[in-house]
């Protein structure tokens, strides 16, 4: 009887999961078992973070939203400004105003007159 070799279907999985793992150190980018264990971790950090980026980048909006209106006025306070914000329905969002409070503080201090009028 007659060797049969094995197939490709293995050999392309491992080669795949290889590519992956090709930047990561040492056995983590080697061995078949550590890369696919990395892999899961690396994955799931992946989802992980991508929510607590999310929150970092809307707490620093809120702390460069809240510095600059502080500047502005001894007694107003960012909770304030977003609350008249919505009593005035604009529609900005904390994004927006941050770029804005950085570029251009007039601008922010124009909005919060405004809306304290």
């Amino acid at each position: 009887m007659t060797r049969i070799k094995r197939g490709y279907i293995a050999r392309r999985r491992r080669t795949k999961i290889r590519l992956f793992a090709s930047s990561f150190r040492g056995a983590h980018s080697r061995l078949t078992r550590t890369i696919t264990q990395q892999k899961i971790r690396a994955l799931a950090s992946a989802y992980r973070d991508r929510g607590r980026q999310k929150r970092n980048f809307r707490q620093l909006w809120i702390a460069r939203i809240n510095a600059v209106i502080r500047s502005n006025k001894v007694d107003y306070s960012y909770s304030r400004f977003i609350h008249n914000l919505y009593k005035r329905q604009l529609l900005l969002n904390r994004k927006i105003l941050a770029q804005i409070a950085i570029l251009n503080r007039n601008c922010l201090y124009m909005i919060s007159n405004e809306i304290i009028k």
